[in-house]
């Protein structure tokens, strides 16, 4: 089958790959030339532009950081819909607001156009290992028909219901997965400031009842926040999704809330480029401590 793939950063680029492999034919775009540097020699073309991809596939892939490029990437002048034909099938593997995937499914709808909201969870590793979860929420005969393509990546494929229960699935996932790993920074902020070593509170820890929170302290603790492959903005614009998701649907959500503001003020203090474990520094900043 022809594909196309936009957004051939770290997620996109071994999803685009593991197509490629199994023997469709990919056009590819990314705003970075150099990010699909690898996919033309494995035999993808280039496709110039959003709307040069979508002019020439039966199905069009998009993996970008939020709701913003989504956007674009769709409604821009030189967007999917700029180029698509009717019959175009677009699956949206991005992490978005519930609300924004269902407000596209109606534009692409009016343009004959199917969207099909299918964010991924397992990080890169899961990506190169073409072991992925992948929840999909959109028509359903459209969802048979890209099954097979996203078994191409996924180890885990499920069909969640209408056009956006597929980010709903991802935010819950991704809030529980962000959020509770601050209680443990929090819980060491407490230790060390009076007194205990790191390293000894987590061996104790590991041998009570809070042990299977704690796995991830010793990697924490190594301070290795540098060139990560998922990046404390995108931590904190899950967050901020996910709490306006509470908003849309009326469930508090405070625990999330809060985490998501020490996010933001992570970004703030200019660590978005970093891990989201750095999110650490300011859990120390604000206890006055220094967990290490």
């Amino acid at each position: 089958m022809r594909l196309g793939f936009i957004g051939t950063g770290h997620m996109g680029n071994p999803i685009a790959r593991h197509l490629i492999r199994a023997g469709n034919e990919l056009v590819v775009f990314d705003r970075r030339p150099e990010a699909s540097a690898n996919l033309i020699e494995l035999g993808a073309a280039w496709g110039e532009s959003a709307s040069g991809v979508a002019s020439q596939v039966e199905v069009v892939f998009t993996s970008l950081p939020g709701p913003p490029e989504v956007d674009e990437a769709v409604l821009g002048d030189e967007g999917i819909l700029a180029g698509a034909r009717a019959g175009t099938v677009h699956v949206d593997l991005s992490s978005n607001l519930p609300s924004s995937v269902r407000r596209l499914a109606r534009i692409e709808a009016s343009r004959s156009v199917t969207f099909l909201d299918a964010p991924v969870s397992g990080m890169v590793t899961g990506a190169e290992a073409g072991t992925l979860a992948v929840f999909v929420g959109g028509d359903a005969k459209a969802y048979e028909m890209v099954r097979p393509l996203l078994q191409t990546f996924g180890g885990n494929v499920f069909h969640v219901g209408p056009v956006g229960n597929g980010n709903i699935v991802k935010l819950s996932n991704n809030l529980m997965t962000i959020a509770s790993g601050l209680l443990v920074y929090e819980a060491l902020a407490l230790g060390v400031k009076a007194g205990l070593d790191a390293q000894k509170l987590y061996e104790m820890w590991n041998v009570s009842s809070s042990s299977r929170y704690v796995q991830g302290v010793p990697r924490m603790l190594e301070r290795q926040w540098d060139d990560p492959s998922f990046a404390l903005a995108l931590a904190a614009k899950d967050l901020g999704l996910a709490v306006e998701s509470g908003r849309e649907l009326a469930v508090p959500l405070t625990v999330t809330a809060a985490a998501s503001q020490l996010y933001t003020r992570a970004v703030a203090r200019g660590l978005g480029g970093k891990s989201p474990q750095a999110v650490l520094q300011v859990v120390e900043e604000e206890a006055g401590t220094k967990i290490q």
